[in-house]
């Protein structure tokens, strides 16, 4: 699950839970399924993580350089306004 991007992981992800809303598989296949969508679920999660890590935002500082901050979650952006 590694190296599946995470949009195919995605993707993949919502077509398991649809099969699996349905309700037509049998418990052997929906058992199956349920374990490949916790699979990639967790792909999808170490992936976004990943990503969270390398983001940064980039302020400006009064002499016009740049300065990496680290980023934010939304709500702590917004508890700090």
């Amino acid at each position: 699950m590694k190296d599946v991007p995470f949009e195919t992981a995605l993707e993949k992800l919502e077509k398991i839970v649809e099969e699996l809303e349905r309700g037509d598989l049998s418990l052997d296949a929906s058992l199956k399924r349920y374990e490949d969508g916790i699979k990639l679920a967790c792909a999808c999660q170490k992936k976004l993580s990943k990503a969270k890590e390398k983001i940064e935002i980039l302020m400006k500082k009064d002499d016009g350089s740049l300065e990496g901050k680290p980023f934010k979650e939304a709500d702590e952006e917004d508890q700090l306004t």
